[in-house]
């Protein structure tokens, strides 16, 4: 197994502050409290708790992305939904390797160029071992990663296509 570690990375505060405003499809943020718990966020990469106020916002991470290190993503622009804390939250807990890690999930690693093109992606089962699971995850970055053209991968849930993070090229 590779020696890397492979960081997730939590959408940045600044986009959150903007996306809790309004979001990147051009509407107004519509806060809730969440009663049954375990809905994926993407600001803190963790699941959430009963009774935590979230909002369901479309978010553009390749678009975001692109615009950080001045690139067009062209085609490949697409937004989706994303559940982020109503408020500030704490960071991501690095501890915790990859986040939604659920076994026996199916994750796609989608890898792009460093001109936000895609090229290509895998599909990965976790295992039913949580700790194999994060092995398997940061195997699949790993081969990724092999592709010198690869500047950042997203992960993604298979069964609804919902981003779940994103990792740079260490």
């Amino acid at each position: 197994m590779t020696t890397v570690t492979y960081q997730p990375t939590a959408i940045a505060p600044h986009v959150l502050a903007r996306l809790r405003e309004r979001d990147d499809a051009g509407a107004v943020s519509c806060p809730f409290v969440y009663d049954m718990g375990g809905a994926p966020l993407r600001c803190c990469l963790r699941r959430s708790r009963t009774g935590e106020r979230i909002s369901l916002v479309s978010y553009a991470p390749l678009r975001r992305w692109a615009a950080e290190v001045g690139v067009d993503p062209g085609a490949y622009d697409e937004v989706g939904p994303v559940f982020i804390h109503t408020g500030q939250c704490t960071a991501p807990n690095a501890a915790y390797g990859h986040p939604f890690a659920e076994t026996g999930a199916l994750r796609v690693i989608r890898r792009y160029s460093g001109e936000g093109r895609i090229m290509g992606g895998a599909i990965v089962r976790l295992p039913i071992d949580p700790g194999q699971a994060q092995d398997a995850v940061n195997r699949a970055l790993h081969a990724a990663f092999t592709d010198p053209e690869v500047a950042l991968a997203h992960v993604r849930a298979v069964e609804y296509g919902c981003f779940q993070y994103e990792v740079r090229r260490p």
